[in-house]
């Protein structure tokens, strides 16, 4: 897979988040920078034995007037265990390919509910409706560091309970990629709504500041799913 240098990871999920971020990133007006649009698709049967189900997605490339390719957003189409984790990991080995001394660096925006983060002080800055966090996995890189620094490091011990981004922690572990993960959180309050897009804009606008582009605030589709326990899997209800 032809990628970037700088990799914007997304998935396509139920709520808009994903397709609101790779269709709000466009180029500067008065940018030379061109927006390639394409989709991909991979074959899950030959390593994992998935016969009825490929990886696929869409991918936006944005490309300088020499033929460049400056950042790519890959938007990958959402999936239940355990077809994700064999998809994200299809992926990122499709991304790495056969050179390690090239790989690019992940940038992997989130946006989680809060009840699904769990840490050790209950009265953390976490609560912080505006707040973005950042964590640096694997190796440092220019984007990493400076993405650091302009947001927060998460509360100790913390515990994350939503699986895209576990999947996706653990495999860029394994495959000591070199990434930063970008965490905003949905739900806080009765008023989350209007908080939830201030806070999709703080992170669209954070990345598009770091790789020369524009975010469009018009462009954001977020449209949250009302969930309850007593929709979730019966087994979930073991675990509390």
């Amino acid at each position: 897979m032809k990628v970037a240098p700088y990799i914007i990871f997304l998935f396509k999920d139920a709520d808009g988040f994903g397709t609101s971020i790779s269709d709000a990133l466009q180029t500067n007006p008065n940018s030379s920078r061109r927006r390639l649009e394409e989709s991909f698709e991979l074959s899950l049967q030959e390593r994992y034995g998935i016969k009825d189900c490929k990886a696929s997605g869409d991918i936006v490339h944005f490309v300088d007037d020499n033929g460049f390719y400056k950042v790519s957003v890959l938007l990958l189409q959402n999936y239940e265990p355990p077809i994700l984790v064999c998809a994200v990991n299809e992926v990122l080995a499709s991304i790495m390919g056969e050179n390690s001394s090239t790989m690019p660096t992940l940038v992997l925006p989130f946006m989680v509910a809060a009840s699904k983060l769990k840490w050790e002080n209950k009265n953390s800055s976490m609560n912080n409706k505006v707040s973005l966090y950042g964590m640096q996995i694997g190796q440092a890189t220019d984007i990493s560091e400076a993405m650091s620094g302009k947001t927060q490091k998460p509360p100790s011990q913390l515990q994350i309970h939503h699986e895209p981004l576990a999947c996706c922690l653990q495999l860029i572990r394994v495959l000591k990629l070199p990434a930063f993960v970008l965490i905003g959180q949905s739900g806080l309050s009765n008023k989350a709504l209007g908080e939830e897009l201030e806070v999709i804009y703080e992170i669209g606008k954070l990345m598009a500041n770091f790789f020369c582009l524009s975010f469009l605030r018009e462009r954001i589709a977020w449209n949250p799913k009302k969930t309850s326990r007593d929709g979730e899997e019966p087994w979930r209800a073991l675990y509390g």
